[in-house]
Parts: structure tokens; sequence; C-alpha cells
């Protein structure tokens, strides 16, 4: 078990640090907006994402734990029903992916889950580390959400893993401030979802930014009527962010880790 867990973390780490190398010099050759405060925003991100490491590492609950869990009793519905291993690989990314987008979704629909979600829209700017940038709330949630997901499904490790990596470099990707060439974009984002279609989810604009939920498939906005084509502005020059936290003091650590705790107007 702990094998495989630590097999976990390093292939995690190893994509993480390969896929931001990326994404920091993408972003700094052909970037998409202008850049913002970029050393005020980072040393928030990153802050929170030392802090929401620390408290994974913390919590006895993991998504390859959960794997493993199912594999020890053999309980989940791929235990159940006979599956050749790379459909059901797969199946589990595919569902995973689905739950995540209903997860966002969600979390959009319901005033307490809200005000925790709003941190990660109340960036003023867009760009990787903005995928970094969740409360260790909703990140606790959400692993427990995972975890009885792939206990039910009776999901491999190996799934579980890909789905982590997958799930981690698509948002860092289409959380990027990259330029990429309008046909390119089209053609991409047929499939998965790509900064272009996500950076509409983070317009100031209660709308839009009630659009594009979803987060490496871009099928699940069509599917469920979510999606968006484009902004009503130009997505250079689109304001980003919530009109209730866009002082740059909001991008201090404590600052974000209590702003669903302070009071503030009801806002969609």
């Amino acid at each position: 078990m702990f094998e495989t867990i630590s097999v976990e973390n390093i292939l995690r780490i190893s994509a993480f640090t390969l896929i931001a190398m990326i994404m920091i010099l993408w972003e700094s050759l052909f970037p998409r907006r202008e850049p913002g405060k970029k050393r005020l925003r980072w040393t928030g991100n990153f802050g929170v994402f030392v802090i929401n490491t620390i408290m994974l590492a913390l919590i006895p609950i993991t998504a390859v734990g959960a794997a493993i869990f199912s594999i020890q009793y053999q309980f989940g519905f791929f235990y159940w029903v006979e599956f050749a291993f790379w459909p059901k690989v797969i199946v589990c990314i595919i569902i995973l992916d689905l739950l995540i987008y209903w997860q966002h979704r969600i979390f959009h629909m319901i005033g307490p889950l809200w005000r925790i979600h709003r941190m990660h829209h109340s960036d003023t700017a867009f760009d990787f580390t903005t995928a970094l940038r969740f409360h260790p709330i909703e990140i606790f949630l959400s692993i427990l959400i995972k975890a009885i997901a792939i206990i039910l499904l009776g999901a491999p490790a190996f799934a579980v893993i890909a789905f982590e990596i997958i799930l981690n470099g698509s948002a860092m990707f289409n959380h990027g401030n990259i330029k990429v060439p309008p046909p390119v974009d089209s053609l991409i984002r047929l499939f998965i979802v790509t900064p272009d279609m996500h950076r509409i989810h983070h317009s100031i604009e209660p709308r839009e930014h009630n659009k594009n939920f979803g987060f490496f498939l871009s099928v699940w906005d069509r599917i469920f009527g979510s999606y968006l084509n484009q902004p009503q502005q130009p997505q250079t020059t689109m304001p980003i962010g919530l009109e209730i936290f866009n002082q740059d003091s909001e991008a201090r650590v404590d600052r974000l880790i209590t702003q669903p705790f302070r009071k503030s107007r009801s806002y969609r």
C-alpha cells in the first residue's frame, strides 16, 4: 500500500514540476493577456498551495488509498462486473471527470459551498497559478468526494493515478495565460477544455462565470447546457475576478484563507 502511494507521490510531483516549468516558459514567451501583479498574486496562490499540500499529507484520505481499499475488500462496481483493464481505466477516468464537472457546478449553486469556492474566482488575473488557488476546505471536500466515488467504482489504482495527473495537468493548462491560435483552440476544445474556454468561467460577469465548468473534457458543458463559446468582451481585456474581492490586499494568504468567513453580500 505504502509503495503504491509513494509511487503516486513521485509521479504527481514529477508531472506537476514538469508542467509548471512548461507553463512558466509558455506564459513568458506567448502571453494571452497582461500578466497583472504577478509577484503579489503568486505569493498568495503558492502560499495556499503549500497549505493544501501540508493538509493533504496530514489527513488519512487519499485517492489512491481509496483505490487500495477497494482492492483489499474487492468492493466496487468494477469488482462485481467483468471488464478488461484498459476499458476499465478509460471509463473510470471519464466518470471521475464527470464527477468533477458536477462537483464544480454544485459549488456554484449552493450558497455555503460558493463562499468556499469563490476564493478561486477572486483572483484578479488568470494564469496557471490560479489552478493552485483553492480553499483548504474545498480541497478536503473534493478528496472526500473523490474517495467515495473511487470506492464505489472499484477504480484501479492506475486509473486513479492517471486521473490525478490528468486533472492537475489540465487545470494548469486551461488556467494558463497562454496564446493558442484560434483555429487550434477551436479544434482542441472539441475534446478538452482550453484556456480561452475556461477563462470565460473566470469573467467578472456572473452570467459568464456560471458557464464552462469543465476541467478536462469539454463535452460535459455541451451535454448539460453550460457551454459558452465566447465572452461579451474580448479575451485580452475581459475583467477577471469578483467585484467584492478585487483589492490587492485580498491576494494575501491570510485574506484568502479567511475569505469564506467574512461577511459580504451574496454574489454569484
